[in-house]
């Protein structure tokens, strides 16, 4: 039994069924009604069944198992809300901040150059193991509202969000006197657009506004990381993807689709 409403389930079928007349497919061409589709590829999310696990229940081949996987994941991340719609959202439910964090989902071992020789591109030197940055941005109380396309592991959490198209702009763009965006320290280099906590610097003592503020900002920042923790212990083919790591940012859109359904809750 797998911890999910019917009614989710039913969501995705109508996705894939979509598809497949867009594709126009043919009746009987396929394995799998759209239903039972749905269900393989709810069953690789939440409880990161093996392949070879979906292929013997299904009664059909591993290649066949990953074509329908990519095609589920694909008709879910399609369904994801934008970046402006979700600060549109916010803005609706009066939220007077966001936060904007990054998080690293965690891959099997790739070998991929990167632009140092030498270098892993997928390897994270503060997390020490492979995986793909994904930026998250979450509503006052931790509730992820939007994630991004995955970026390679080696990169900054700055330097991730700078690569994202329209991202710092759009968020700039939501600020406002009554409206603000909390990063961490990770975002440092973005001061002048976000609101990150003053840092302290050797041989530097920090002012009372700057030692009362940074205290607060933690506090209140510090819940974001919920929106992190309800990702990964919800979607456990998170806690470590098998994919191919370009993949990552799809499957995170798709995981954030159920999430919200199953939850009724976008904002």
């Amino acid at each position: 039994m797998l911890p999910i409403r019917d009614s989710t389930a039913r969501y995705l079928s109508r996705l894939l069924d979509q598809e497949r007349r867009r594709r126009r497919t043919r009746r009987g061409r396929r394995a799998l009604t759209p239903y039972a589709q749905a269900v393989l590829v709810l069953r690789w999310l939440l409880d990161a069944t093996r392949t070879v696990r979906l292929a013997t229940d299904n009664a059909i081949g591993v290649a066949t198992v990953y074509r329908y996987l990519h095609e589920g994941i694909d008709v879910l991340a399609a369904a994801a809300p934008g970046l402006h719609g979700a600060l549109l959202a916010a803005r609706a439910a009066g939220h007077s901040r966001v936060h904007l964090d990054g998080t690293l989902i965690p891959t099997h071992r790739c070998r991929s150059s990167g632009p140092t020789p030498g270098v892993d591109l997928w390897w994270s030197g503060k997390h020490h193991r492979h995986g793909g940055n994904i930026q998250i941005i979450t509503a006052p109380d931790g509730w992820p509202l939007w994630t991004s396309p995955v970026r390679p592991g080696r990169e900054h959490d700055t330097t991730c969000a700078r690569t994202h198209p329209d991202l710092l702009d759009t968020l700039t763009l939501w600020t406002s006197d009554d409206r603000a965006v909390l990063a961490d320290l990770g975002y440092e280099g973005e001061a002048d657009r976000l609101t990150v906590p003053p840092k302290r610097r050797t041989g530097h003592g920090r002012t009372v506004d700057q030692r009362t503020a940074a205290p607060l900002h933690s506090a209140t920042r510090a819940i974001a990381e919920r929106g992190n923790a309800l990702l990964k212990t919800t979607f456990k083919a998170l806690q470590q993807v098998t994919l191919c790591p370009w993949r990552v940012g799809a499957i995170t859109a798709a995981a954030l689709v159920v999430l919200h359904l199953e939850h009724d809750r976008t904002t």
